[in-house]
């Protein structure tokens, strides 16, 4: 494997070339919900939750059908997300909280996309939930240090469970917030008394003004949304984690108010993302910006909202913290008027790591060694050939260490240890994962249980136990 060095100089030889043709390099945009559902969204079969703009975005652009998160829970699925390796090579494979935040936090040694695309002259700016390091504890992580030129949002996630929090991070700096707040825990959580500004549509103002601005070279923003994740400090004390301004056109439905909040908080996001896109239009920079959407795992039921009313997770079992498709296969949207085909729907399986390669050929540079990456843009251009993954790969360490892999797109291996019993589904004719058919396909059954067992690379930080 090269060493950074090598990398960084290969890199530098890029950079001639690259700003050449700088012009034409896209913007690029990766917006990410918290906890929602494949289900949620109309375009994705939701028939209770309104979605308009994000409907719209799928009929203008290119919607994935197999798609993937890094991992079932937050600070891994971003791991996977920002260093194109998957779950078992990241840095970050799990939520370790105050406990250890270093084992959550990535390193200076790590190359992320945002750096990969800073070094090849593109502007970078990160609003909204970090989750990959925080102030005082796990400094190596910070955005700044991983590549962010700018940064305003959250550091860890127990402060993200409270929308109205009376302080968000602006690069290093703590900058308060008029809410009032009952902390609870170590980490900022806890949830407001006094509720006066939303941070999503705080982040999201700024998100528009960041994209309204002039730009003199390409700029890459990662939009890392806190909806619709609960408050899970107030679903403790208040019985109702679903915290949002106001219920907006469900506040007369004959629903539990946690049932309420979920719904509104889905489509106040689906506001916000619309907000952006119509920026985009208006400022005449849709026909050079690739957005994405997607969400960071599958959908929660931490607010104590009802799953069977708005079947979240759509025809897949399970929800987060499942290795089941519910917990991992995720909404993506993918959207560039002009370059990406209006009216798609794409069976390409995908997951978080490719972001990293996709991103590098459209900014012109490489893909760092060790990433375990594929790009994108022949399926998002419609030319060239799909490189196509022979597996895919997960794993899970709260409460016990869990592992699964998907091979061809079709075949899902689960198991609940490294020397467990391997459970196999057919995903070609049971996508709820209903049937295992371990006994009937053991020549399969043996290729994913030798690939299972030497998948992941050892961690210190996470051991499989």
């Amino acid at each position: 494997m090269k060493s950074s060095v090598t990398w960084l100089f290969c890199l530098g030889c890029f950079l001639c070339r690259v700003e050449l043709s700088a012009g034409e390099r896209p913007n690029l945009i990766w917006v990410m919900a918290d906890d929602l559902g494949y289900g949620e969204l109309g375009c994705y079969g939701q028939t209770v939750i309104q979605t308009p703009h994000l409907d719209r975005m799928a009929s203008e652009g290119l919607r994935f059908t197999q798609f993937y998160a890094g991992a079932t829970v937050c600070a891994p699925s971003r791991s996977v997300l920002m260093t194109g390796q998957h779950h078992g090579h990241t840095r970050v494979r799990g939520n370790a909280g105050p406990k250890n935040p270093l084992a959550q936090a990535l390193r200076k040694e790590d190359i992320t996309v945002a750096k990969v695309l800073q070094t090849a002259g593109y502007q970078t700016v990160l609003y909204g939930k970090w989750g990959l390091g925080d102030a005082g504890f796990a400094e190596s992580g910070l955005p700044r240090k991983q590549g962010f030129d700018q940064f305003c949002g959250y550091l860890n996630q127990h402060h993200a469970h409270n929308h109205f929090p009376d302080f968000l991070w602006e690069n290093e700096t703590r900058r308060g917030l008029p809410n009032e707040v009952v902390p609870l825990g170590a980490e900022g959580g806890g949830y407001a008394t006094k509720a006066v500004e939303y941070a999503d549509d705080l982040l999201a103002e700024k998100v528009v003004q960041f994209v309204s601005a002039p730009h003199q070279k390409p700029f890459f923003l990662y939009w890392s949304l806190v909806v619709p994740h609960a408050n899970n400090e107030r679903t403790r004390e208040l019985k109702n984690g679903a915290e949002v301004p106001d219920f907006g056109p469900y506040a007369d439905r004959d629903w539990p108010e946690p049932d309420k909040g979920q719904a509104a908080m889905v489509t106040r996001m689906d506001t916000l993302v619309g907000r952006l896109l119509e920026t985009l239009r208006t400022t005449g920079q849709d026909k050079n910006t690739l957005v994405i959407f997607t969400s960071d795992n599958g959908p929660h039921q931490e607010s104590n909202h009802d799953l069977k009313r708005f079947q979240p997770s759509g025809p897949f079992r399970g929800i987060k913290r499942s290795l089941t498709e519910g917990g991992i296969r995720v909404p993506c949207i993918a959207w560039w008027p002009g370059t990406v085909t209006a009216h798609q729907t794409s069976p390409q399986v995908a997951y978080f790591g490719d972001w990293m390669a996709t991103a590098a050929e459209l900014a012109e540079t490489q893909t760092p060694d060790g990433c375990d990456s594929l790009s994108l843009v022949p399926t998002l251009l419609g030319r060239g050939e799909q490189a196509q993954h022979e597996f895919l790969y997960w794993e899970f360490h709260e409460r016990h260490f869990q592992q699964a892999a998907l091979l061809a797109g079709r075949w899902k291996g689960l198991r609940t240890s490294l020397s467990g019993p391997l459970e196999l589904y057919d995903l070609e004719t049971d996508i709820s994962e209903s049937v295992d058919v371990v006994a009937r396909y053991p020549d399969v059954a043996a290729k994913i249980a030798n690939y299972l067992n030497t998948a992941r690379s050892e961690s210190a930080d996470w051991p499989a136990k």
